[in-house]
């Protein structure tokens, strides 16, 4: 990797956070025990991540002239993560994040704003921040023909490139072609590939069906099982780390993918990057919120080197 850091395409929203011990149903209202507001969205979760996990980050995307947006850009002020971002008179995004205050489980709705309009021209005005990067990554918050040319960028040149397909999302194989990796979750898998993982072989059969859509690498995350790193020359399960009790998990895909191309932006191999991932994934989920329960290098050695 010719490149330095990790450049990431997606959308920052505010995290409206309600924790309950149930989801209400239709028409009724129930009492919530803690709300809170904070930074939000997939793209920036995963630059605060790989920013506290050492790499040097630089975040394509799009705000609003609002107060979410302010929050956004005082946010990657905090965390040393240099923005490649348009403003604009849409409203910035903002998710509805339901926890679970018994088990820490979530559920998720997000509404992008100012980033729905995110266009391949807005890309091209960020390809130094993806050319110059090693590792380059995107997901699917922000529209489809975005993340298809971040992805077109980095690879001509020569850029590490990881597809987080989260939302899942039915696309075309080109997003796989461009791939050195596809993170998906167990969820995530199962809606592409149209089976359950059920178990390990479950889950290298999604793998499989990956690769045979031209990703390098495959990595399924599967919670507290840990993760699948599924290549053309092998097959290893990496066990989840346990640093804490759970006290909630909307955080945890994106502390994986950030601190993942952090560790490959290193010089790490993709097995060690994939360990590195799992434990800032397993210190994230003892937190609450999602950027703010990123841990920081030092926490990740630490846990690492407890074995």
């Amino acid at each position: 990797m010719a490149g330095q850091g990790v450049a990431i395409l997606g959308i920052f929203v505010a995290d409206l956070a309600f924790r309950s011990s149930r989801m209400p149903a239709v028409g009724e209202t129930i009492a919530g025990s803690g709300f809170a507001l904070g930074p939000g969205g997939k793209g920036s979760n995963q630059s605060v991540a790989a920013a506290r996990a050492g790499a040097a980050v630089r975040f394509v995307s799009k705000l609003g002239r609002d107060a979410f947006g302010d929050i956004a850009i005082a946010t990657w002020e905090k965390e040393g993560v240099t923005p490649y971002v348009a403003r604009s008179e849409t409203p910035t995004g903002a998710a509805f994040v339901y926890v679970n205050e018994v088990n820490g489980e979530n559920a998720i709705i997000v509404v992008p704003g100012a980033a729905g309009s995110l266009s391949p021209a807005d890309v091209e005005d960020a390809r130094e921040a993806i050319a110059s990067a090693a590792v380059f990554v995107t997901q699917f918050e922000q529209p489809q023909d975005a993340a298809l040319r971040g992805l077109e960028i980095a690879r001509d040149a020569g850029v590490t490139t990881i597809f987080n397909p989260a939302p899942a999302i039915a696309v075309d194989d080109a997003f796989y072609g461009l791939s050195s990796f596809v993170v998906p979750n167990e969820t995530e898998a199962a809606a592409l590939t149209g089976f359950a993982l059920q178990s390990l072989d479950d889950a290298r059969r999604a793998g499989d069906w990956f690769l045979a859509r031209g990703a390098g690498t495959a990595l399924i995350t599967l919670g507290e099982r840990g993760v699948l790193v599924h290549g053309r020359d092998g097959s290893t399960h990496v066990p989840a780390f346990a640093a804490g009790p759970v006290v909630e998990t909307a955080g945890a895909g994106d502390a994986f993918v950030g601190a993942f191309a952090a560790a490959l932006s290193e010089g790490l191999d993709p097995l060690e990057s994939a360990r590195f991932g799992s434990a800032a994934a397993g210190i994230s989920v003892t937190r609450p919120g999602t950027a703010p329960s990123m841990p920081h290098l030092a926490e990740v050695q630490a846990l690492l080197a407890r074995g």
